[in-house]
């Protein structure tokens, strides 16, 4: 029996449909997935409120190091201690040509008064004073860098050098820090601006002691990376435990408010 027109109509919409049933599902919008830094655990290190690296300014031996790593110091102390005994030597010899070249300004300045002397040889004597304080004003200087005092209170974190150790300008002594204060950096997503601030509180899971500690939040990175959409945010831990130590690191317990 021949094939009506109608049914030839309706197979050829069948077969069209199941041509584009697949596109039709593939557009369907989906609910949009999380961000991976919206899901990862957010982590957290330690970090000493200040630190830096103390170096020789001068050429000399290290007489002392009076205190081993992991001392504490306050602010001024004496940190390194060389051996200046060249130093002083330049120094005391500075100090002498000073005196000689006062005795001949002061000699020629009352011949000066008898126009014994001439202008041009009392011009020369006083520059020779002027020439030899400065002497002594380097020297002294010098002296002043034989010892090298702690610039804030804090701890020895690292001994880059030993007692008896001939050091050159420049070559780092010792590393320190002060942890008076530890401090957190980390990341989290960008979209948590609308809701943290500075002093938002919140607590931090330290793993080298298993305990949670108070926290809060101190400065807002100053930009956005807008490829990772997240910002950098630096805390504080609120309170001062000594069983913690700058290096450690623990997991921020951070959410944003339910609303």
């Amino acid at each position: 029996m021949p094939v009506s027109l109608e049914a030839r109509v309706r197979g050829l919409l069948a077969c069209a449909l199941a041509l584009l049933a697949p596109g039709i599902h593939a557009a369907t919008p989906q609910p949009a997935a999380a961000s991976a830094l919206e899901t990862r655990e957010v982590r957290a290190q330690l970090a000493p409120r200040r630190y830096t690296t103390l170096a020789a300014e001068i050429g000399a031996k290290i007489n002392r190091l009076p205190l081993p790593e992991g001392a504490a110091f306050k602010q001024g102390q004496m940190l390194v201690q060389f051996d200046c005994v060249l130093q002083q030597a330049q120094l005391a010899k500075a100090e002498a040509m000073l005196m000689a070249a006062n005795t001949a300004w002061h000699g020629n300045q009352r011949l000066a008064d008898l126009n014994s002397v001439g202008k041009v040889e009392l011009d020369v004597s006083k520059a020779d004073v002027l020439r030899a304080q400065a002497e002594v004003s380097a020297n002294r200087a010098l002296i002043g860098k034989c010892q090298i005092a702690a610039p804030f209170p804090g701890r020895i974190a690292e001994q880059k050098a030993r007692e008896q150790q001939y050091v050159q300008p420049g070559q780092p002594l010792l590393e320190i820090l002060d942890d008076s204060q530890l401090e957190l950096e980390f990341i989290v997503p960008s979209r948590w601006l609308a809701w943290v601030r500075n002093g938002t509180t919140f607590e931090v899971n330290i793993d080298e002691t298993g305990k949670t500690y108070p926290a809060k939040v101190q400065r807002i990175g100053a930009r956005v990376d807008p490829v990772s959409q997240s910002v950098k945010l630096n805390a504080v831990i609120d309170g001062h435990f000594s069983e913690l130590a700058a290096g450690m690191s623990g997991k921020v317990m951070m959410a944003p408010p339910q609303r």
